[in-house]
């Protein structure tokens, strides 16, 4: 038993399991394999992994328990992979699929926002059925499982079932696209605030391209207020990694499949059934994300603008059937047919028709036979998270003739840029493309397919699951690492200082020397910390430097007569002992008169907050706002800023209660290293509590000292508990 539990086990979780189970008219029982490209590559690596690792793939079943367990099981008992099923009331599955999913979160990470259906039922559904699969998997779980949940169906599991088993290692992968906030923020309060929550109870999340990935944190932080370092959240006392994963195909299948006999005699039939004609080909599945009719714009029109290319070339267009009883998919597929009918009868001749139509699944080898013999392949989605049908084509380009004609709104069009990217809404545009494509010189093809074939290669969808794995395992691996107690490392760090030949102490003052005041003004240091600086300052070989965010001004009427250095407004203001005041930006105060009425109109709007003029600094504090209502006003703040200020040197600290803009270029980070390196330091102790802090944590080396004061996520090495251990601290040293 102790050997078993030492064994790795890794839970695949997926709204459904890779096999659907039918009934036929004779109520027979079959099932059916799926044969999905996310089901490929997950059973892939599944026989491809070690045998000392245990398998299990969650899903909903489509049977009830006791059909599972007379006949799914012993169906299944020789598969590598240990499959567990999550039984959900019909109605429940019913509104959570087709309702809060497929009507709801679809369209709108799609950018349909018109087409999004705010049901609370649906909502309900989607917490329930989510929850159902919490309670069927948690008494199976054990600490220390792997578990890869999938897409956007259960986006609530990964904190449920963080809630209640200690020490899992949860990954989390969203398939398809993560919207701008604009967008997320459409959802009603409870909705995307339990999402949000739900979604940060994994470790690392994946994501297609970089930009979903931006988005995602940009939404976090405004609907949790959380904050960040780059792609690691601060969520909980835990790190959160938000990271790009572009999903792979099985490069060896398709390449291999399109020159195999049978699709070889299946290319040579098409050849004789087109002859002397170019094929522009065409496959997706029935979904209004998928531009069927902007695509027929642009056919239209490049057979309008393009007469030369008449009875040379046919568009084969293949709709995979979705979602046939719905009422909106059938009118939408009705709509498409009756755009091909009037093409075709306006263009085409007794001889040629330019669009050949069917709707219908086809088979594997007639797929890849077309993707191997298309002039090319027109895939123009909306919007799309991926699109592997890009990749697939491009794979099964064995001879290299072919061309991609992709929209740049799909999450393939990041990898696959030596394709013609077009914007799927700009008619003249696909138009266009299509020409170029027709028209490209074969050797210019067959190198822009080469160098994408080659970045496919080596990015197949094993190396994806394993990126995503070996990530999950570094981060989880690293997840339980406390940060120190400071208090209780004292006698170290003493002897440290005393072995060292030149001293610096870098401190905060806002919350770190003094504590938090609901008025800055408020916040006057005491004698026992004017004390306690003075006294650490006339150590032989010391330095001491107080680097706030403050204006000189301020730190000069209340640290000025201390021979210590300070520095104001996080880096940009220096006085060192008795010297002058010395500015390090010389800066024209001109950009100022952008920011200030932006700020003043969120005083208006936040009652409670005020604006602070620096010399080289605006900042916007929300310390005395209502609970909630200053931090909701940040966010918009900051969403405004980060737009006005594109492209420009400057940059929005987001605080402590504070929203600040300053130059771009310094940082206390900077400042610190600066002031290390003058003074030849080889001790470094550095303090701070506030996001501005992290500059510093970051940028100083691997032999300093880094204090967070409070325990919270931080790139310091340690911390104290609370702000009045600063001095209790701070006195050990003098002696």
């Amino acid at each position: 038993m102790e050997k078993n539990q030492q064994r790795k086990r890794v839970w695949i979780i997926a709204n459904r399991l890779p096999f659907t189970i039918e009934h036929n008219d004779s109520n027979e029982l079959t099932i059916r394999r799926s044969s999905g490209g996310l089901v490929n590559a997950l059973t892939s690596y599944y026989e491809q992994a070690s045998i000392d690792v245990d398998k299990y793939w969650v899903g909903v079943a489509d049977c009830t328990p006791q059909v599972w367990e007379k006949e799914i099981i012993p169906y299944t008992k020789d598969d590598k992979v240990k499959f567990h099923p999550i039984f959900v009331d019909e109605h429940d599955y019913e509104n959570y699929y087709s309702g809060f999913c497929n009507a709801t979160i679809w369209p709108l990470f799609h950018y349909f926002p018109t087409k999004v259906e705010y049901h609370e039922a649906y909502w309900e559904a989607y917490e329930k059925v989510n929850r159902n699969f919490a309670e069927q998997l948690i008494p199976s779980l054990q600490p220390g499982d792997l578990v890869w949940i999938h897409d956007y169906q259960l986006m609530l599991l990964p904190a449920l079932l963080r809630e209640q088993v200690a020490d899992l290692s949860i990954g989390f992968f969203l398939h398809i696209p993560f919207p701008s906030y604009e967008l997320f923020r459409m959802l009603p309060q409870l909705w995307k605030k339990s999402i949000a929550e739900g979604l940060l109870g994994a470790d690392l999340i994946g994501f297609h391209t970089y930009e979903y990935v931006q988005h995602f944190i940009q939404s976090m932080k405004m609907v949790l207020g959380v904050e960040n370092t780059f792609h690691k959240i601060h969520y909980q006392n835990r790190e959160v990694y938000a990271e790009l994963f572009p999903l792979g195909i099985d490069y060896a299948k398709f390449s291999e499949k399109a020159v195999s006999e049978e699709v070889t005699e299946k290319v040579n039939f098409l050849k004789n059934e087109f002859r002397d004609k170019k094929i522009i080909f065409s496959v997706d599945r029935l979904d209004y994300s998928k531009g069927f009719m902007q695509r027929l714009n642009g056919w239209e029109n490049f057979l309008q603008e393009y007469p030369e290319w008449k009875e040379k070339v046919v568009f084969l267009i293949i709709i995979v059937p979705s979602r046939d009883t719905i009422d909106s998919y059938q009118e939408m597929k009705s709509a498409i047919e009756e755009k091909i009918g009037t093409i075709n009868g306006r263009y085409g001749t007794i001889t040629w028709q330019p669009i050949h139509y069917q709707y219908r699944h086809l088979s594997f080898d007639n797929l890849i036979a077309l993707y191997r013999h298309a002039d090319v392949a027109l895939i123009t989605p909306l919007r799309d998270g991926m699109n592997l049908v890009a990749k697939e084509f491009i794979a099964s380009q064995v001879n290299g003739k072919g061309v991609l004609v992709l929209s740049e709104l799909a999450g393939a069009a990041v990898e696959l840029n030596e394709s013609l990217l077009v914007n799927p809404f700009d008619t003249i545009a696909v138009s266009d493309a299509i020409h170029r494509a027709l028209s490209l010189p074969l050797e210019e093809r067959i190198q822009r397919n080469r160098i994408m074939q080659d970045r496919l290669l080596h990015y197949d969808v094993i190396q994806w699951i394993n990126d995503f794995v070996d990530q999950l395992d570094l981060v989880t691996s690293s997840r339980n690492q406390r940060k120190a107690n400071a208090l209780n490392l004292l006698d170290l760090f003493v002897k440290r200082y005393q072995s060292a030949a030149h001293r610096i102490f870098l401190i905060d003052y806002d919350g770190t020397l003094a504590p938090i005041t609901n008025y800055p003004k408020d916040a006057i240091p005491t004698e026992a910390v004017k004390n306690v600086l003075r006294k650490l300052a006339s150590q032989p070989n010391t330095k001491v430097v107080v680097i706030s965010g403050r204006p000189a001004d301020t730190l000069e009427t209340w640290l000025g007569d201390l021979p210590i250095t300070l520095v104001a407004e996080h880096g940009s203001i220096i006085k060192d002992g008795k010297n002058k005041w010395l500015d390090t930006l010389n800066l024209s105060p001109l950009w100022k008169s952008q920011v200030m009425p932006i700020m003043q109109t969120f005083v208006s709007r936040c009652i409670g907050s005020f604006v602070e003029e620096k010399k080289n600094t605006i900042a916007w504090h929300y310390r005395n706002t209502l609970p909630g209502v200053g931090f909701d006003r940040s966010r918009e703040l900051i969403n405004n800023l980060n737009i006005l200020l594109q492209n420009t040197p400057l940059q929005v600290i987001d605080g402590n209660k504070v929203v600040e803009v300053k130059p771009t270029g310094y940082d206390k980070g900077t400042m610190a290293v600066r002031l290390c390196q003058q003074f030849q330091a080889d001790f470094v102790c550095c303090l701070g509590d506030d996001t501005t802090d992290e500059d510093m944590f970051i940028a100083l080396n691997e032999d300093a000292i880094t204090i967070k004061v409070k325990e919270v996520h931080t790139n310091a090495k340690y911390f104290l508990p609370k702000q009045s251990d600063v001095i209790t601290f701070l006195e050990s040293f003098i002696h």
